[in-house]
């Protein structure tokens, strides 16, 4: 049966559009039923959200294409495209519909629908399209000046646009009515529903079992033995790494009639299912970097691929917040790329492309070195075991910032003290220390904690599968990833966002999220290596 608005149940916002003749920028009509007015507002939603595509277009090119001298011109394209997408977001004819569709009456898929157009339309609207201009060029010349200060290693000329993106965060979160909360502002901006308390009482129990593990791995002769090995790997051509990974990341199942892959100063993925943009970078001293950040972006590319095409820009077709992102990229980089039956698979193909490098390296090596635990400064280059780490390092000092604990001027030393706390490592230079990640340059804090929920995330989701298909790695030793890709794909792509990241999980494994899915899997995994 067709609900339909208006009729006894009219509210007063529908009574006085009848008065008045109109309700947004359309005649007002009381009968309209429930499945045409939420026809109109999917348009309304789906043409923001093509607007939206257009400024993840401009923001690849900054980071792949640009040249230098093109920074300026697209801070003000950034801006002047901002305004367009707030103008499309912030129509009064979605309120409106909004207000004329109610909350009752409609199905779980409507309700989603309705609950992220609603989201989407009170940001929107709260916030001044003047402020929305000024963050869009302050992140792109954020970028920019960034990239300057980590290659001059100078924190310094960085200091006055990270002062100004906590700025605009503060007055954002103000906008939006969380004055009194800014960070957890932050954090529900990439995951909806999320909070600072619920995130710290997560790495609080993980951080209890995980330092000890991590000190007993590192410490361990066989941490040593796979360091040494993974030193060995030097030397592979660029191009057959090209070749490599493209075979590779196809194989599990990205579609490059709907992606490409390209390079940048830092991996990242964009765009969505019919235009997907990931990049990765090359060292041919450290050829496992590139492979495993290729394998990571595709992770994401192939949750963007997986979301339902038909429902993109709404709530049934937009991603349930960065943290379940980052479990799907981080569920292929590790539980699968550096499984034993993932290389028995692309082992003799990898040794074929790089016979010389590979001569002398037994397969037991190889996949030590795929697993080699050793900590490092830099966020992007750790190891699953210590990567953690980093990222509670990160949530700990912008958790400060945003409660006045930390001035910005001690940001630095609080960040080499903090490393050497948990990682055991000082930074000698702040290129390796606060200057090392782009998040802050365009005022994306609160996205650090998504990597660690991701990474939890991913060992559950792990263990619900391997539940179902205890032959998974002996499929991945086929060469078969299609129905764990099915798996994700209807469990997790397909939900878009009718749930929040831990509803999701609950849903999907029977259990709230927990740690010790994480640390399970990194004694089943790492523990025979080094503690056996």
């Amino acid at each position: 049966m067709t609900r339909t608005i208006g009729g006894p149940g009219a509210s007063y916002a529908c009574l006085r559009a009848l008065r008045d003749g109109h309700a947004g920028s359309k005649r007002f009509n009381p009968w309209m039923s429930i499945d045409s007015a939420l026809e109109e507002l999917t348009t309304l939603e789906k043409h923001a959200h093509l607007l939206g595509t257009v400024g993840e277009l401009l923001g690849w090119d900054e980071q792949v294409n640009l040249a230098a001298g093109g920074a300026e011109q697209r801070a003000s394209q950034h801006a002047a495209l901002a305004a367009v997408i707030q103008a499309a977001a912030s129509n009064p004819r979605i309120g409106a519909l909004l207000e004329e569709i109610g909350t009752s009456g409609l199905d779980a898929d409507q309700e989603a629908q309705v609950r992220h157009a609603r989201r989407e339309f009170e940001r929107a609207t709260k916030l001044p399209a003047e402020f929305v201009r000024e963050k869009a060029i302050q992140g792109s010349r954020g970028y920019h000046a960034w990239a300057r200060a980590k290659s001059a290693d100078d924190f310094a000329s960085f200091a006055p646009i990270l002062e100004k993106n906590l700025e605009l965060a503060r007055a954002e979160a103000a906008y939006l009515g969380w004055g009194n909360s800014p960070y957890d502002a932050m954090i529900d901006k990439h995951d909806p529903g999320l909070t600072a308390a619920e995130i710290e009482r997560l790495f609080t129990e993980l951080k209890r079992d995980l330092v000890p593990l991590v000190r007993a791995i590192t410490g361990s002769p066989a941490a040593r033995r796979a360091q040494a090995v993974a030193a060995r790997l030097k030397g592979f051509p660029i191009r057959a790494q090209q070749v490599f990974l493209r075979e590779v990341t196809a194989k599990i199942g990205f579609d490059y009639t709907r992606g490409r892959i390209d390079v940048s100063l830092h991996p990242f993925c964009s765009g969505t299912g019919s235009d997907v943009r990931m990049t990765t970078r090359y060292r041919e001293d450290q050829p496992l970097d590139s492979l495993f950040s290729s394998i990571h972006e595709t992770g994401h590319g192939l949750y963007e691929q997986g979301l339902p095409i038909a429902q993109l820009g709404t709530g049934l077709g937009v991603n349930a917040g960065m943290a379940v992102h980052e479990s799907q990229s981080r569920l292929w980089e590790n539980q699968v790329a550096r499984s034993r039956g993932f290389w028995r698979h692309f082992e003799p193909r990898w040794r074929k492309l790089f016979p010389a490098q590979t001569e002398n390296l037994s397969p037991e090596e190889l996949y030590l070195a795929i697993n080699a635990v050793e900590p490092t400064l830099i966020r992007v280059d750790a190891d699953e075991v210590t990567y953690n780490l980093h990222i509670i390092l990160r949530f700990e000092l912008e958790r400060r910032l945003f409660a006045g604990e930390l001035a910005l001027k001690d940001l630095p030393g609080a960040w080499r003290a903090l490393s050497r706390e948990l990682i055991g490592l000082e930074p000698a230079t702040d290129r390796e220390g606060v200057l090392q990640d782009i998040h802050w340059s365009d005022g994306s804090f609160g996205y650090f904690p998504s990597y660690c929920l991701g990474n939890m995330m991913a060992a559950q989701l792990w263990f619900k599968a391997l539940a179902l298909r205890p032959q998974l790695e002996e499929e991945f030793a086929r060469g078969e990833f299609g129905w764990l890709l099915g798996w994700l794909r209807e469990q997790v792509h397909t939900q878009g966002r009718k749930f929040n990241a831990f509803e999701l999980v609950r849903r999907v494994t029977g259990e709230a999220l927990s740690p010790r899915h994480l640390i399970r899997y990194l004694k089943e995994r790492y523990g025979p290596l080094y503690l056996g």
